[in-house]
């Protein structure tokens, strides 16, 4: 699928975010010259065509009370990363979890989990309990803490300058 200057345009807009209102696919329709079917349209067309795989959203934890989280690097069989990642990402606990190629002999993780919490004596007993529950305690694992906050947003496609 080829896009469209008004394509380009739109997921431009979309990298910036939908605005908090009842029907956001009019207000960012507005804001970009289109009405809320087109928006609508043209989002379907990309993810039929494969250009917009999914949509999703930047939740601002700290905001919400949660003041801790870590990212928990497992070191899984190669066998069972995938049965493992499936158990994983189905406890509510872990808000993202997803598979990375080993790095050796520095960098033995493939499994990476993000778990956040209230603080960091829950966030420690939530790993505790999920290692237990998917049956990955016994593997050797990591949870690393941050110790710097970054502004979080969605991604960047340098698509502005091309739709302007």
């Amino acid at each position: 699928m080829e896009l469209s200057d008004r394509d380009l345009v739109l997921v431009a807009a979309l990298c910036d975010g939908l605005p908090l209102s009842p029907r956001p696919y009019a207000a960012l329709g507005t804001a970009i010259g289109m009405d809320e079917a087109e928006v609508l349209d043209r989002i379907a067309a990309m993810a039929a065509n494969g250009v917009i795989r999914r949509l999703g959203i930047v939740v601002r934890h700290r905001e919400l009370g949660y003041r801790a989280n870590a990212m928990v690097v497992w070191d899984i069989p190669d066998g069972e990363v995938d049965a493992a990642g499936r158990r994983l990402g189905d406890c509510p606990e872990v808000t993202l979890c997803y598979r990375r190629p080993r790095r050796p002999p520095d960098w033995p993780y493939n499994l990476f989990t993000m778990i956040h919490g209230r603080g960091r004596t829950e966030v420690e007993a939530a790993i505790a309990l999920i290692a237990e529950r998917t049956g990955t305690a016994g593997f050797r694992h990591e949870a690393l803490f941050p110790v710097r906050r970054f502004k979080q947003c969605g991604a960047r496609y340098g698509l502005r300058a091309a739709a302007e």
